[in-house]
């Protein structure tokens, strides 16, 4: 095959990707989630999803693909084919699993191309209903005097939940037996049934309950109390200095997604993110939404890197590692 005949058909090539990116979407797109459905990531994933819709003119299909911390959703979507078909809605865990996996099956740092910061929510630290405590200090002499049989659910290893566990008994200073269950609703359902002592999720998981009664809650993880649980204090006002968590969630596409596709990405998003049911929803649930500054490419891999730097010492600190 002659040189012209090469050019010619990269020159193709490249011209039917250009005008496959310009008239994108053609059709609908589906969107990740890492988790088990019914959970906080997917909670928000969905009313983006419903937002961006609108945004795009196409639907903006939910998959949930759990397992392994997230790492196995995350896996696929770097798999997929660089169209912006398949796109991955991540938390904090997305910069936590370098330390957290032996072997990681991906590259958070290259095997993606970032979207955008979305939403921060913030942890609340919740017990069951009939925990004999009527306050944080009260909670924690108890925990730390009863520490053997105390225990710590979480939604597994690399949950948003297990970070908060690490975080928590490192900064307490006191080390509870930790009870990892395959996703959020069933970390959930265990502390209704009042078969595990307490638990620290993502006001997007534990708003309802909270305000039903069901569960026992002994503060937020922001640096300012939540609007949805205005009667809740911080943990940092009840005495746990420097305790702020904020799960923060973040869009991604398949490393080589084309500029054209990833700019009318972060345009439908940053346009969805201003829609009013999303935003209303979200306050109702305590998540602050990111504006234009964080919901951004460069925004958000800069964030990406410096809680990669953030968190790998905490973990190696606490030494719990997944395969």
């Amino acid at each position: 095959m002659s040189l012209y005949k090469i050019l010619g058909g990269f020159a193709l090539a490249v011209a039917a990707a250009t005008a496959a990116a310009q008239q994108y979407p053609t059709k609908p797109i589906t969107v990740v989630v890492p988790f088990t459905a019914g959970g906080p990531t997917d909670t928000v994933t969905r009313s983006l999803a419903a937002a961006m819709g609108k945004q795009l003119g196409q639907s903006v299909v939910v998959e949930n693909v759990g397992g392994a911390g997230g790492t196995v959703g995350a896996a696929r979507v770097k798999n997929a084919a660089p169209d912006g078909y398949t796109l991955l809605l991540h938390h904090i865990g997305m910069s936590t699993a370098p330390a957290l996996y032996r072997k990681l099956q991906f590259n958070p740092l290259t095997d993606f191309e970032t979207v955008g910061l979305v939403v921060d929510v913030p942890m609340t630290l919740i017990a069951r209903s009939d925990f004999p405590a009527a306050n944080f200090n009260e909670f924690l002499k108890y925990a730390k005097d009863n520490k053997a049989k105390m225990n710590l659910a979480n939604a597994g290893i690399g949950s948003a939940s297990h970070l908060c566990g690490l975080l928590f008994m490192s900064s307490v200073q006191t080390d509870f037996t930790t009870v990892p269950f395959k996703g959020t609703s069933d970390a959930m359902n265990a502390l209704l049934g009042k078969q595990v002592d307490f638990l620290c999720d993502q006001t997007t998981n534990t708003t309802g309950q909270i305000q039903a009664g069901a569960v026992k809650v002994y503060g937020v993880t922001s640096a300012k109390r939540v609007a949805s649980l205005p009667n809740v204090p911080t943990l940092q006002e009840d005495g746990l200095k420097g305790f702020e968590v904020g799960v923060w969630h973040g869009v991604y596409a398949p490393k080589g997604t084309p500029k054209a596709v990833i700019d009318k990405l972060v345009a439908a998003m940053q346009a969805a993110m201003k829609d009013p049911d999303f935003a209303k929803r979200m306050a109702d649930l305590g998540a602050t939404v990111y504006g234009p500054d964080k919901a951004n490419p460069a925004a958000h891999s800069a964030h990406l890197k410096a809680e990669i730097d953030k968190w790998a010492p905490i973990i190696k600190a606490a030494g719990q590692y997944a395969d």
